[in-house]
């Protein structure tokens, strides 16, 4: 893959509620940048959230609209959130991780994707802006998370 981006912070809460919140599609566009809408599309086998489950995004990056599917490839509450996208403008991979922390949790983020064609020649510019907004993400999460209480 042409990007390989990964950002990370610890947030003073258990890794139950922040995993419960980061893990909640309906919280997407609150917390995740660029996302106006995210929609459950396709329920998992055992219906609901979870692997096999599909959620369309609609978000905006560099100004421009990007529509794409998530799947879920595997979940492990409140550890792991893997993601592989089934259809957008490229190939991407979204892996999201929360670990017990002496401070409270250990947030990851890690985005993979963008081969071939413009992707491959912008990937500097794309990597660098992916792993800003990754960042901002985990901020808000944690501000979100800690204004609630």
């Amino acid at each position: 893959m042409t990007i390989d981006v990964t950002a990370e912070r610890v947030i003073p809460l258990p890794p139950e509620r922040v995993a419960t919140y980061a893990m909640d599609w309906r919280h997407d566009a609150d917390w995740t940048q660029g996302i106006r809408t995210a929609e459950l599309t396709a329920e998992a086998a055992g219906g609901g959230f979870g692997t096999g489950a599909e959620v369309t995004r609609t978000a905006y990056f560099l100004g421009r609209r990007i529509d794409y599917v998530l799947r879920v490839a595997a979940y492990d509450p409140p550890r792991l959130l893997d993601m592989i996208s089934v259809a957008g403008p490229m190939p991407m991979h979204v892996t999201y991780t929360f670990e017990r922390h002496l401070r409270g949790t250990h947030a990851l983020i890690r985005v993979q994707g963008g081969e071939g064609g413009f992707y491959r020649l912008a990937a500097p510019l794309l990597a660098g802006r992916v792993r800003a907004n990754l960042a901002k993400d985990l901020r808000d999460l944690e501000t979100r998370l800690v204004e609630q209480g």
